[in-house]
C-alpha cells in the first residue's frame, strides 16, 4: 500500500515536471521577462529623441497652417480679415 502511493506521488510529481518543462519552452517567460524589460529600457532611452522629432513636426504643421491661413487672408475680399483673425466662415 505504501509502495503503491509512493510509486504514485513520484509519477505525478514526474508528470508535472514534465509539464513545467514543456511550459518554460513553449512559453519561455524568462526570455519574454527580458525582452519586456529590453523594449522599456529603449523606449526610455529615446523618449528625449521621439519628444523632439514630435515638436518638430508640430511646428512644420503649425507653419503650414499659417501660411494657409495667411494665403486665404491675402486672397479674402474683407479686409479685416488679414492678419492673425481665424476665418470663421470657412
Amino acid at each position: 500500500m505504501l509502495r503503491e502511493t509512493l510509486e504514485l506521488n513520484i509519477k505525478r510529481l514526474i508528470d508535472f515536471l514534465i509539464y513545467s518543462r514543456n511550459f518554460i519552452i513553449r512559453k519561455n517567460p524568462i526570455k519574454a521577462m527580458i525582452n519586456s524589460i529590453t523594449d522599456g529600457l529603449r523606449d526610455f532611452l529615446t523618449m528625449k529623441k521621439k519628444l523632439k522629432m514630435a515638436q518638430y513636426r508640430l511646428n512644420y504643421h503649425r507653419h503650414q497652417f499659417h501660411k494657409m491661413e495667411q494665403l486665404i487672408a491675402e486672397n479674402n475680399q474683407h479686409s479685416f480679415l488679414k492678419g492673425t483673425h481665424l476665418n470663421e466662415t470657412r
